[in-house]
């Protein structure tokens, strides 16, 4: 799914390929007041949703990977809409590795891959 969603395409970096996929943050500015809104209903809606699944699942498999580090830094102790809002935080940043790694080869660290059988 994500070979004919995502990385059939060029994308001039991972910033362009995040906010296809539908993963950036949407910013209100207006006058003196700067909020963030959340993500937004603009992208591709099979390949966030697909994220999102996937990042919960490389929480589950990859315990190693710099990533979930990252997300268990951030989240800490914090309930779960903490966790449910870094979760898309983290499915961005899975996308943009995954992207760099068939793109370039580059593996991301601390992932632990099957040995070719």
């Amino acid at each position: 799914m994500l070979v004919r969603e995502a990385f059939v395409r060029h994308f001039a970096n991972g910033k362009a390929l995040g906010s296809y996929a539908g993963l950036t943050a949407t910013p209100y500015n207006s006058g003196g007041v700067e909020r963030e809104q959340g993500i937004g209903k603009a992208g591709n809606r099979r390949l966030r949703t697909t994220m999102v699944e996937l990042a919960w699942l490389w929480l589950r498999y990859q315990p190693g990977a710099a990533q979930v580090t990252w997300f268990r830094e951030r989240t800490g102790q914090n309930g779960r809409r903490v966790r449910k809002v870094m979760i898309v935080a983290l499915a961005r940043k899975l996308l943009i590795a995954l992207w760099r790694f068939v793109t370039d080869g580059v593996v991301p660290q601390g992932v632990t891959m099957k040995p070719a059988a």
